[in-house]
């Protein structure tokens, strides 16, 4: 078997056993861990899907916002040294476990947060962070749509109008068909979207620079800094770290498709880290030589009808895949956290579902928009602390060690069965990590403790979320031996 809904594994044996046919498909739509040869992923697969992942268009959003506090070359700085430490930490909290036991990163987590832990885990902090960036995809794909069709019919919409939302939907319901066809069907989609991006992306800075100048791009001033310069730089560079970890929700289950380490770790750092500031410096420099770091409102005027629309089209789609990924990802969450409940509603039924809050969003545009950095940085805050206790669990605790059936046996077992099902030491520590984060900077009125100039909050948040998750396990579960 190698784990493919597409029905390319043993299919005739899968057609005379409906129990291998089962268990096939509750590798790959439900919690059971794959086997070795169901990991079909090559290093190359990967480094195509987090390419894709990384350039869709939310990416230039980033570097817009980074545009506000800062200029182009400390924005590139900003931008490199933030995507560097949030992803450093990102891939090793969900990377390693899940692509040496095959399992999405959620069901790994019970160790940390107990069974029960787990789903108050996913059900608040991952469900909404995941339907939020999903929500700012399918919009920028009903931007793209709608300055498409103004061009085409020769027509101004207007970029937060009716067809904005209309576009939305349709990419929502393309990505919902595309993600009923499960993982393998959005790897192949994704080898011929990322070189496509990577190309584009490279064409949309030359464009920039041939149609303003770089002596320009490099003179521009910040769009809205504060008054401290040391403090626009540090904010940005914490920008870029919530940026960094926004993948830890979904990187772990991708992961675990991958054949090897080498296979894992290397695509899920190098990939998202070029690519991602590749496109982000593409975004920061149409904010701050143009005044708008979305693509789908400056391509077509300075890359022309033909070129512009091509380009548009092709993100659209790149955005959908990008949805598409995420929702695998949080939707396997979804179905181990829920225990029995979930387990027989179809995984086409139960991805629809999870579509409504963002289709309900695409109908409010501009506030998706206008609230992208308190979004970003307040979700970073608790994606922060979650890295900081599943490193701590994970390479700490339990040397890098986990029982397979006794973490399919949860609280039925022995070494994962907590009280109510909530291990107390993880939830308190992600609590108090992102309290931390929040009382260094305060994404929301923008506050700053003094000492934010000089550490930051994500990397820190984590080191306390990590320490605090350790010293409350000694404490109150002193008798277990989890590391063997």
């Amino acid at each position: 078997m190698n784990g493919a809904p597409d029905h390319t594994v043993g299919a005739a044996t899968a057609a005379e056993d409906p129990v291998s046919r089962e268990l096939q498909q509750e590798r790959i739509y439900g919690t059971f861990p794959l086997l070795k040869s169901e990991r079909t992923w090559s290093g190359w697969d990967f480094t195509w899907v987090n390419t894709a992942l990384a350039i869709a268009t939310w990416a230039f959003l980033v570097g817009g916002s980074t545009a506000l506090l800062v200029g182009f070359a400390d924005g590139v700085a900003a931008m490199i040294i933030g995507n560097a430490i949030g992803l450093c930490f990102m891939v090793l909290a969900s990377v390693p476990a899940s692509q040496r036991y095959g399992s999405e990163q959620y069901t790994l987590l019970r160790g940390a947060f107990g069974v029960v832990g787990v789903g108050l885990i996913v059900f608040t902090i991952i469900l909404v962070t995941e339907m939020g960036w999903s929500s700012l995809l399918a919009v920028m794909a009903g931007r793209a749509t709608s300055q498409v069709a103004g061009t085409l019919v020769g027509a101004e919409f207007d970029q937060y109008g009716p067809l904005v939302t209309i576009g939305g939907l349709v990419a929502i319901g393309i990505a919902w068909f595309v993600l009923s066809r499960g993982p393998v069907t959005i790897g192949k989609f994704n080898k011929f979207v990322a070189p496509g991006l990577a190309i584009i992306t490279v064409v949309m800075m030359i464009v920039l620079v041939a149609t303003t100048s770089w002596d320009t791009l490099r003179d521009a001033s910040p769009l809205a800094p504060f008054d401290d310069p040391t403090l626009n730089f540090m904010v940005a560079v914490e920008f870029n770290v919530g940026v960094g970890v926004s993948w830890y929700p979904v990187m772990g289950s991708l992961a675990r498709m991958t054949k090897s380490r080498r296979a894992a770790v290397w695509p899920a750092f190098g990939a998202l880290f070029f690519a991602t500031l590749i496109a982000q410096a593409v975004g920061m420099a149409a904010a701050l030589t143009i005044g708008d770091s979305d693509p789908t409102y400056w391509m077509v005027p300075l890359g022309g009808p033909i070129l512009g629309v091509a380009v548009l089209a092709f993100i659209g789609f790149a955005n959908i895949t990008s949805m598409s990924s995420i929702v695998y990802s949080t939707i396997l969450a979804i179905r181990q956290s829920a225990g029995h409940a979930l387990r027989r509603v179809p995984w086409k039924a139960l991805t629809a579902a999870f579509f409504v809050l963002p289709a309900i969003m695409t109908f409010f545009p501009q506030f998706m928009y206008e609230q992208f950095m308190v979004f970003v940085s307040f979700s970073g805050a608790f994606l922060t602390a979650i890295c900081g206790v599943a490193l701590a669990d994970y390479f700490v605790l339990r040397r890098q060690h986990i029982d397979l059936r006794e973490l399919h046996l949860g609280g039925h077992g022995r070494l994962y069965a907590y009280t109510g099902g909530v291990n107390w030491a993880g939830i308190v520590a992600v609590i108090a990590g992102a309290a931390f984060y929040v009382w260094l900077y305060n994404p929301v009125t923008l506050e700053t403790a003094p000492a934010f100039s000089v550490i930051t909050a994500a990397l820190p948040a984590a080191l306390v979320a990590g320490l605090i998750y350790l010293l409350i396990f000694r404490v109150a579960y002193a008798s277990r031996h989890p590391a063997r």
